[in-house]
């Protein structure tokens, strides 16, 4: 009876460990401020097509994503009064060279859907 008991505190107390871990590490989709929602997908100037394993990151912030498949990309970041995205190619091998873009929001607000087309080297 006691080993159960002390199984199931156990048990309880990793759980909760594992979720503050998963927290400070990676934090919530939103935080308690104003943001952004920035999504979109990227695309070759000459095909047309979606280009996966684009590096897609704000200006100023050590995060950073990678386009999908489906050459899409989706982040939140904090509401400012300019915000400037930068899509680099970091691995030719996956795609191709494409050359690096940046784009620059002027007092961006809520939900902004951008289609970002990239020229090849």
């Amino acid at each position: 009876m006691k080993s159960n008991l002390l199984r199931k505190i156990l048990g309880g107390l990793s759980l909760t460990t594992a979720a503050f871990i998963f927290q400070a590490c990676y934090g919530s989709m939103q935080d308690f401020g104003i943001d952004i929602h920035i999504y979109g997908t990227v695309k070759s100037v000459k095909s047309g097509l979606p280009v996966k394993g684009i590096r897609v990151s704000v200006a100023n912030n050590p995060q950073y994503l990678f386009t999908g498949e489906n050459g899409s990309f989706s982040l939140y970041t904090e509401s400012a009064a300019e915000c400037k995205l930068l899509f680099e190619d970091t691995d030719a091998d996956i795609n191709g060279a494409f050359m690096a873009k940046d784009t620059t929001l002027i007092n961006p607000e809520g939900e902004i859907n951008l289609e970002i087309l990239l020229n090849e080297k």
